[in-house]
């Protein structure tokens, strides 16, 4: 590091924190936990083929990868089967509970279930009906949020958790939760016809990107059709402890140099002392 101009670190906030204090300009973004959202008003079928194609991409190893999916009640059902058509199998409780065992033994992600088709994540926690072996990725019912609800977190693997909510002011405070959890900062998907809800996300959530209708994983990094610069590593601002909360790109490998000469004094128009102080004078006193 000390013989680098900067220095870029993703992956874990260890790697990032080490970046920061190593004495050399750096830029650090965060690790992701997404969570879309699928609201009333959805086109339930398009939700779930963009949610099953991102999900299924790289055994979902891509942070931007949908971890968790909270559907309104209205709509979860339709979700579910529309999910289904896609390759996605609905776990039973017991097998939900065989599958945490498994996958979190001893209260961390094994690394044996990082980055592995559904099949093989089925088959090495031992559950053998017909129909896991053939998913494309594996749904699990959940409820909680936090270290005792492993699977509100990131696993790096084909596994949905799935959330149910009976409004879009639940789904927004537990999607909130989610973020709080782990991941804050990265984004959210919302699959919706209101663009209201979008910007209520975007002004009340502790995240940088509000993807709005797209497969996150591939519409997060940037898009042709969504303007968003072309990366592989988000910024999550102070949220998830970064110094930035854009797509990392190469403006941030720029130094620019600024020629500074005076204005014209007709283009330069300066404040007066009632206009830069009078609200807070008239407020607080002199």
């Amino acid at each position: 590091m000390n013989d680098s101009s900067a220095v870029v670190a993703t992956g874990s906030a260890t790697n990032v924190k080490a970046a920061y204090s190593s004495g050399t300009p750096a830029l650090g973004v965060g690790a992701g936990n997404v969570t879309v959202i699928v609201d009333e008003t959805a086109d339930v079928d398009d939700a779930a083929g963009k949610i099953a194609r991102s999900k299924t991409f790289d055994h979902a190893t891509s942070c931007s990868s949908e971890n968790s999916v909270i559907a309104h009640a209205r709509v979860a059902h339709a979700l579910l089967v529309a999910l289904a058509a896609r390759g996605g199998v609905l776990l039973t409780s017991a097998e939900a509970r065989q599958l945490e065992a498994a996958m979190f033994a001893g209260g961390k992600l094994g690394a044996d279930f990082i980055a592995q088709a559904a099949g093989v994540i089925a088959g090495r926690a031992g559950l053998t009906r017909p129909e896991l072996a053939a998913a494309r990725f594996l749904i699990v019912s959940e409820t909680g949020v936090g270290p005792g609800h492993p699977f509100s977190g990131e696993k790096l693997s084909p596994v949905l958790a799935f959330y149910r909510a009976d409004s879009f002011a639940d789904a927004a405070a537990l999607a909130e939760r989610i973020l709080r959890h782990q991941g804050a900062g990265h984004s959210i998907g919302l699959h919706t016809r209101s663009r209201e809800r979008a910007l209520e996300l975007g002004l009340t959530l502790p995240v940088c990107r509000v993807i709005v209708n797209q497969a996150h994983c591939f519409a997060t990094g940037g898009s042709f059709d969504n303007a968003l610069p072309f990366s592989l590593s988000m910024g999550c601002g102070t949220w998830g402890g970064n110094s930035i909360s854009d797509n990392l790109n190469y403006r941030h490998f720029l130094n620019i140099t600024r020629v500074v000469h005076p204005l014209a004094p007709g283009n330069v128009r300066e404040p007066t002392a009632d206009e830069l102080f009078g609200d807070y004078r008239r407020k607080y006193g002199a």
